[in-house]
């Protein structure tokens, strides 16, 4: 990262490499942007236990992007979170939630992008601390701080209707919301470290997964947009010595009268490659040496006028040999399944079926800038699960979303969330696991 900088430093300073004239130019040209965020987080347990968290967090980013000079430019982006001082005892809550924090509920800032851009006609290259949005490797941007990677990323759109991508990963600083989990199966379906690694420093990608060094992550994307309404997209991730996974997603939409539909099927095929898994359990540190296992989801959406739906369904494989195996494991950004909730992902665990329907309504129609939804996810764990192995048990969780954007402020939006997980998980000597939770956030944009 250091180099990365220094190279940054050049492109801005070194008159000697691109002459003090252009580098004035690209200087000139360059741009300031940002969002100033506001969260407060509201959960109160029921069931296996019944207490109460809640938190306060303020911050947002900075963003500073030079000019293009010759095809190229450079951006530096400083994230941070802030709960100045506030704690548990001036909140409703009994204890701080702390997913909006660092480590040890602490603020902390972050250089969450720095990097250089080169772009040519239809191709661009980045390298250096970035933002990557791909199917299984993503910001996750649900909470204070998002999801970083360090990485060479390669974009191209020069064949009509196709958009091929290239990059090589080669290190991960989780965000945030890593704080929801203490590592283990649910963390290791659901985005982060099986250890429970530390987030918001940039490691080794092995290293925080399983507690291995490994040499990144090297994936290839390829999105074809247009056949006959038809949308296909493959991609490959090869996550060196740990796993290779391949998704795969086709798209068709068509219209039934005025109605347009969109039909859309999801699959997910991962298997163990290399020794870094086996090393990691020999250690003790993670409970699975093998993965084998796929998921597969369909789902049709509507859209009419100002209403929209959905309906959807998954399954995932399962094996009794190896329960944490046979699960869709991803520890560095979180897959974006079609049956998931706003919080629950059983939907990535072995042996579980899995189905959702949701609604969004546009109130434009009444004069209101902003649109609601809402949703319900219903998760049938098999006995061979591995979050609680050897019960089947149904877990469900409902929520809303709220979105307004007032006419009179530019650039803000106002949005209350909700999230109503019941059997979330099972206990087998007392109530399981529910909770109610709000989340109100305020965005501002510049």
């Amino acid at each position: 990262m250091a180099k990365i900088l220094f190279l940054i430093v050049i492109i801005i300073y070194g008159n000697s490499v691109y002459g003090s004239k252009s580098i004035a130019e690209a200087l000139k040209d360059g741009s300031f942007r940002g969002q100033l965020r506001l969260f407060y987080i509201d959960r109160n347990y029921n069931g296996h236990t019944n207490y109460h968290k809640s938190a306060f967090a303020s911050g947002g980013y900075l963003n500073y992007k030079t000019g293009f000079f010759q095809g190229m430019c450079s951006g530096i982006s400083f994230y941070s979170t802030n709960n100045f001082g506030i704690r548990s005892d001036n909140l409703p809550g009994e204890v701080l939630d702390p997913t909006l924090f660092g480590e040890g509920l602490s603020s902390y800032t972050i250089v969450g992008e720095a990097y250089l851009k080169y772009k040519y006609e239809n191709m661009m290259l980045k390298i250096g601390r970035q933002k990557i949005n791909t199917p299984m490797l993503r910001e996750h941007d649900i909470r204070m701080i998002p999801n970083f990677y360090e990485a060479y990323l390669f974009i191209s759109n020069d064949i009509k209707d196709i958009t091929f991508t290239f990059a090589h990963i080669t290190k991960f600083a989780a965000g945030t919301f890593a704080n929801a989990y203490l590592g283990g199966i649910s963390a290791a379906t659901g985005g982060y470290s099986y250890i429970n690694s530390d987030m918001g420093t940039f490691s080794n990608i092995g290293e925080y997964a399983v507690g291995i060094k490994t040499n990144g992550i090297t994936f290839i994307g390829i999105k074809y947009l247009d056949f006959k309404n038809l949308q296909l997209q493959i991609w490959d991730y090869y996550v060196h010595n740990i796993l290779n996974a391949i998704y795969l997603q086709g798209d068709y939409s068509f219209f039934v009268g005025s109605i347009k539909l969109n039909a859309s099927t999801q699959y997910i095929k991962e298997n163990n490659i290399g020794n870094a898994l086996e090393e990691a359990k020999s250690l003790g540190n993670i409970e699975f040496d093998k993965i084998n296992s796929y998921y597969l989801a369909m789902k049709l959406a509507m859209k009419y006028k100002n209403i929209s739906g959905c309906v959807a369904f998954s399954f995932t494989g399962a094996n009794n040999n190896n329960v944490e195996g046979s699960s869709i494991i991803n520890m560095w950004g979180s897959t974006l399944g079609f049956t998931n909730g706003m919080v629950a992902h059983h939907e990535f665990y072995s042996d579980t079926k899995s189905w959702k329907v949701g609604v969004a309504y546009n109130l434009k129609s009444f004069g209101i800038n902003g649109n609601i939804s809402f949703y319900h996810c219903n998760f049938d764990l098999g006995e061979d699960n591995p979050y609680v192995n050897g019960v089947g048990w149904t877990a469900k969780e409902s929520g809303f979303d709220i979105k307004y954007y007032p006419s009179v402020i530019k650039n803000i939006q106002f949005r209350f969330r909700g999230n109503f997980p019941r059997d979330f998980k099972y206990y087998s000597d007392m109530a399981n696991l529910s909770w109610d939770e709000y989340r109100f956030i305020i965005n501002y944009n510049f």
